[in-house]
């Protein structure tokens, strides 16, 4: 070998013997990591708790409104109960009327408005029961009010309704009896 060839050869062959010493050996093909990086789990998981927040905070805000809504009602229930015992028929007409209204609105969990938003999220797929729906126990889109729930409410409203052409304090206290039998069944479904 010439001088130049040894110089060479001598330090590549150390370079050599350092880089397998040292563990510095190229990796094998067949020990690439497949695992889903610990960032990506990470954030999907974070994704995850916002998704499932979201579902919360909308069944707390159905709650929140339905409770105002029973309130409500509770309310014009005792004005219109006032009001018959005061012998103010005309009155006790607006007050069960309105007090018809919302009992159907319990029902539907909120008006028109509430419906056209409940109807968006159906189109956008988002079945917040949905496996309640499955099973029959809710319609497409409800939160809190079961179908049984909702049976209720609305035969309650159409008594209450009723009441209202002759009010009359029995018959009111009748029909709001099954106001409290629904609601009693929301109440424990929380």
């Amino acid at each position: 070998m010439t001088s130049s060839i040894k110089t060479l050869a001598v330090p590549t062959a150390l370079v050599a013997a350092l880089v397998v010493g040292l563990g510095f050996t190229r990796p094998a093909q067949d020990k690439i990591d497949t695992a889903t990086p610990a960032a990506l789990v990470a954030t999907y998981g974070s994704l995850a708790d916002a998704i499932l927040a979201v579902k919360a905070t909308e069944a707390n805000l159905v709650r929140a409104m339905l409770d105002g809504g029973h309130a409500h009602a509770k309310a014009l229930l005792a004005q219109a109960q006032a009001a018959i015992a005061a012998g103010k028929k005309d009155e006790a007409k607006v007050h069960i009327e309105s007090l018809a209204a919302l009992v159907a609105q319990l029902g539907a969990e909120g008006d028109n408005a509430v419906a056209g938003i409940r109807k968006r999220l159906l189109d956008g797929g988002h079945h917040h029961n949905a496996e309640g729906e499955k099973q029959g126990l809710y319609e497409p889109g409800y939160v809190i009010v079961t179908k049984s729930a909702k049976t209720n409410l609305l035969a309650a409203s159409k008594a209450i309704a009723q009441v209202a052409s002759a009010p009359d304090k029995a018959a009111l206290d009748k029909a709001w009896a099954s106001v409290d039998a629904a609601w009693a069944e929301i109440s424990k479904a929380r």
